[in-house]
């Protein structure tokens, strides 16, 4: 697994998520950022270049696995933001407390270990006033749709980097203490798509103060 883990899993990653569908929702969250932005779980850097530079002072990038960090070289490289990479994980954010104006988080609370302490140190950093901007998949709202969800996470998740199906971003954030406005839908609608996949990988996405 560690072959898998370091050499084939960042390039599926990468590739998956960085999929046409799921850029439009990128495109939507991380075009509202401002300021001094964390993003956690930058991976490959699939975000950067939805960031408006006009609004956007800095973007402090948290991501642990090297290989997505090495991945995202080319995209640094054509970015206009200052970029600082922040070392370490989400569950322990090294970063001062209200030291940022917004976070960005996609497609990452899917695969954090301890997401719920995760939830609060992203509180813990963003300052008064400041928003987190997110975008996940999660738990199914149809009952048939959970079972599968949970039938499958012990085997999808060791193949997909920790990725879990069934848990509830807005109320893991809500459950740390922000305030969260979302939506909820498929993320890829085009036919095959929402007939396949689309039910288990199901989205949400919004905004937590």
């Amino acid at each position: 697994m560690d072959f898998y883990d370091q050499h084939i899993l960042p390039r599926l990653i990468d590739l998956a998520c960085g999929g046409r569908p799921l850029d439009r929702v990128r495109r939507q969250v991380a075009s509202r950022a401002q300021g001094r932005v964390l993003e956690v779980g930058f991976g490959s850097g699939l975000n950067l270049r939805h960031y408006d530079a006009g609004r956007v002072q800095r973007v402090l990038a948290l991501e642990p696995a090297v290989a997505l960090r090495e991945l995202a070289r080319p995209r640094l490289q054509a970015c206009a933001i200052p970029v600082e990479f922040v070392e370490g994980g989400a569950e322990r954010i090294a970063l001062p407390d209200a030291s940022v104006d917004s976070i960005v988080v996609t497609f990452t609370m899917c695969s954090i270990a301890d997401v719920e302490r995760a939830a609060r140190e992203m509180r813990r950093v963003l300052r008064p006033g400041g928003r987190l901007h997110f975008a996940e998949h999660g738990l199914g709202r149809s009952m048939r749709v959970q079972r599968w969800q949970h039938r499958l996470e012990p085997v999808w998740s060791p193949l997909a980097g920790n990725c879990h199906l069934t848990r509830h971003p807005p109320g893991i954030l809500a459950a740390a203490g922000f305030d969260v406005d979302w939506a909820e839908g498929l993320l890829d609608t085009r036919v095959l798509a929402s007939r396949t996949i689309g039910p288990v990988l199901y989205g949400y996405w919004g905004c937590a103060a």
